[in-house]
């Protein structure tokens, strides 16, 4: 029933973001994309990703199988576009044949296989398309947020960041020092977060096949949620980041046009009453909260339970992620303090509705959601005192973020800790009695 309610709701998550798409922005929406994808060249990177997420639900055997037929199915896709000399966008190559082995796995789980087999196949190609559907969810969220609001709050986050010292301003000349080799070491990190999720996830499903069920808790539903409610902040506060209000854009001239100010990452934003200031209607309004850091914080939290090696990545994530998030220029240091509140918040909540809601938990997602909604109205109605105090606002902050961080791991701690329900003893049954020999 759970699963049955999940996939209602989602559907039809996905055909009001589909209509509002259209609505709002004129193209397909993501329903549609997906279609599309089953004969069009798409983005290979969330296929694959998808695919191998529900490979934990097969046999090794399945897998090469699975694997095989997928290759196989894209080799033939890749020579009858190039034998027709049809236009494939760069990096667009392949996928298809991902999608397709999930499809069919779909239907060999409804057509040949029964019981629990059945149920854990379909599950697992549910969290593969989900996978592909929240990648394609959060591009058109990100279009909608350009289309639809026309004004940005860059200055507030701006002038607020003082209280933290401006980092994002510190990172980028630390960042420019550098050169290029730390420049794509963080790019190569930043871009590929999704391929350490997949890695972690892999670790936490490595036993559903044999087990024949998936853990209650693990990292995939972490991240779809994260991507699910992360945007609906974005429409209410959006935020471009420092490298578009305040540098150059991306592309090295891009963002001039309709920046504040040419000041990022050499001269911090001058203390003044902010104002929303209009922009373009191309850039995402992504940066409050920064996902990008409630993503890798959810990653490190997930790694925790793994391997030396895994717990080492997890941690060189975070810490790479939240340097590239302000050496680039992507975040404000207030993105990344709301990311993580953000982050911590969603994982309690969903750790609480598996275990059952007890008052620690409700304490916890209640207080999470309060500082979170506090940062939001601090950032945005009292900036300038931010900045005007920021030995009073900065320690506030910092004590803020280290509460939530201390109020999470105290309870699941203690939840960690709480001696798990002994199975139920089976009755002995009565020894037979032994043959009393015969008297004669």
């Amino acid at each position: 029933m759970l699963w049955a309610t999940a996939g209602v709701v989602t559907l039809g998550f996905l055909i009001t973001l589909e209509i509002a798409a259209r609505h709002y922005t004129g193209r397909p929406g993501p329903m549609t994309t997906q279609v599309r994808e089953v004969i069009f060249a798409p983005k290979p990177g969330p296929l694959y990703g998808g695919l191998a997420l529900m490979m934990v639900a097969l046999t090794w055997r399945q897998r090469f199988i699975a694997a095989g037929a997928a290759i196989g199915i894209d080799a033939v896709f890749v020579l009858v576009r190039w034998a027709i000399d049809a236009e494939v966008p760069e990096g667009h190559f392949f996928g298809n044949g991902a999608l397709w082995v999930m499809l069919g796995c779909a239907v060999i789980a409804v057509t040949r296989r029964t019981g629990r087999e059945r149920i854990v196949l379909l599950q697992a190609v549910g969290l593969g398309l989900l996978l592909v559907a929240g990648r394609k969810t959060g591009d058109t969220w990100l279009l909608i947020t350009a289309k639809t609001r026309h004004e940005v709050l860059d200055p507030y986050l701006a002038t607020a960041d003082h209280a933290l010292g401006n980092p994002s301003w510190v990172a980028g000349r630390i960042l420019e020092a550098t050169g290029p080799i730390g420049t794509h070491v963080l790019d190569l990190v930043y871009a590929q977060l999704a391929v350490a999720a997949v890695v972690v996830a892999l670790y936490q499903l490595r036993n559903v096949a044999t087990e024949r069920r998936f853990p209650r808790h693990h990292l995939v539903r972490t991240f779809l949620v994260i991507g699910l409610l992360g945007p609906a902040v974005y429409m209410v506060f959006p935020v471009v980041g420092p490298i578009f209000a305040y540098g150059p854009g991306t592309s090295g001239t891009g963002g001039v046009e309709w920046a504040v100010a040419n000041l990022w990452p050499h001269t911090p934003v001058s203390i003044a009453t902010p104002h929303p200031v209009p922009y373009d209607a191309i850039t995402p309004r992504n940066c409050m909260p920064s996902l990008h850091t409630a993503w890798a914080t959810a990653i490190f939290i997930h790694s925790r339970k793994g391997p030396l090696i895994l717990r080492f990545a997890g941690a060189f994530w975070l810490i790479a992620t939240l340097s590239a998030t302000l050496g680039f220029g992507y975040h404000y240091g207030v993105d990344l303090v709301a990311g993580v509140v953000f982050a911590l918040t969603i994982e309690a909540a969903l750790r609480s509705q598996v275990r059952g809601w007890d008052r620690a938990g409700i304490q916890l997602v209640a207080y999470g959601a309060t500082v979170f909604a506090a940062l939001l109205l601090t950032y945005r109605y009292l900036p300038v005192e931010m900045a005007e105090h920021p030995w009073v606002f900065g320690p506030l902050l910092v004590l803020a973020l280290t509460s939530v961080i201390y109020g999470y791991v105290r309870t699941t701690g203690m939840w960690d800790r709480e001696p798990k329900a002994a199975p139920a003893r089976q009755p002995k049954s009565e020894p037979e009695p032994e043959p009393q020999p015969e008297l004669v």
